[in-house]
């Protein structure tokens, strides 16, 4: 799991939230299934070179919304939970669209000239 996760201290957003994030966006996309263990935040703050208690933050989050539970002598692991309909995938993604979006009409891109680009960007299957 540690090779899915990365941060960018150059990025606004807070090390902790992108790292909450993008572990939601793996439970969501199925990269990760309940029951699954995680890394200990020792193991995931010296893969990503961060502070212990950011990654401790950014799970404490996910157990408190019961994304990840805890058990006291053992590894956190994925929880079994209901998905809402609020954090399916594209839900996920919409405040990341909306700002592209935004960006790209600040800047003058046609409609059809962003849908290109993200044709181009996007993985061959």
């Amino acid at each position: 799991m540690l090779e899915l996760i990365n941060v960018n201290p150059s990025s606004g957003e807070p090390i902790y939230r992108q790292l909450h994030d993008q572990i939601v966006r793996l439970i969501v996309g199925g990269q990760v299934q309940p029951d699954d263990t995680l890394p200990s935040v020792r193991q995931i703050a010296e893969h990503l070179t961060v502070n212990p208690m950011t990654v401790s933050r950014a799970m404490q989050q996910l157990v408190e919304q019961g994304w990840v539970e805890r058990r006291r002598g053992q590894p956190s692991r994925i929880a079994h939970r209901d998905v809402p309909e609020s954090s399916n995938s594209q839900n996920l993604l919409q405040p990341q669209v909306t700002a592209l979006v935004e960006q790209a009409s600040q800047l003058g891109v046609k409609q059809q000239d962003l849908i290109e680009l993200i044709r181009e960007q996007w993985p061959q299957d």
